[in-house]
């Protein structure tokens, strides 16, 4: 009897930086590379059915930014794609160290909207996958509401009332150029 894992090469790129080829067990979900191989340990495993978001990670392609849940997608699934980590999001200098963070990120913060902080990377992915959407495909200013409510709804926390995210994202949105169409277009 073989009990063998199997295993086969993996190759990615994440935040614009290429890693391996690994050996990587076929079975393996993505986040566990990101933690195990690449020491990328910002996106969370939480619930490990991808309901909760705290494993999510941007997938960029010619169709514009998706959000992917790691936690149900095996690693090899990403092979040949652009991915994006909670780690990719802040503007960093030669030795490594964040200068600024995106305006989502800032956003969180200005608005106290994480307590412990789990959830966060989903969210903030989350709302960056609505701002490049938008900056594809502009709404008209009375849409805004609904699509923060759509792009937020299927991220859990279970420390705060959601409020303060939402009112992060739509002032993101809202004061973003280009977002959003003003006035009577729509």
């Amino acid at each position: 009897m073989n009990n063998s894992i199997k295993s086969r090469p993996l190759t990615l790129d994440v935040n614009g930086k290429t890693y391996g080829p690994y050996e990587v067990p076929e079975d393996m979900m993505m986040v566990d590379v990101l933690h195990e191989y690449l020491n990328l340990t910002g996106t969370r495993f939480g619930c490990g059915q991808g309901e909760c978001g705290a494993c999510t990670v941007i997938v960029d392609d010619a169709a514009g930014p998706r959000e992917v849940r790691t936690c149900i997608t095996g690693a090899h699934y990403f092979q040949g794609r652009k991915v994006r980590t909670i780690e990719g999001h802040a503007r960093h200098d030669e030795k490594g160290a964040v200068v600024a963070l995106s305006a989502v990120q800032q956003a969180f913060v200005d608005h106290y909207s994480f307590q412990c902080g789990y959830c966060t990377p989903g969210f903030v992915n989350a709302a960056t996958v609505l701002v490049e959407t938008l900056q594809r495909a502009p709404i008209a200013e009375h849409e805004v509401d609904a699509a923060v409510t759509a792009a937020l709804d299927p991220h859990l926390c279970r420390c705060t009332g959601y409020v303060r995210y939402f009112e992060a994202v739509r002032e993101v949105v809202l004061n973003t150029p280009g977002l959003v169409r003003r006035g009577n277009h729509g």
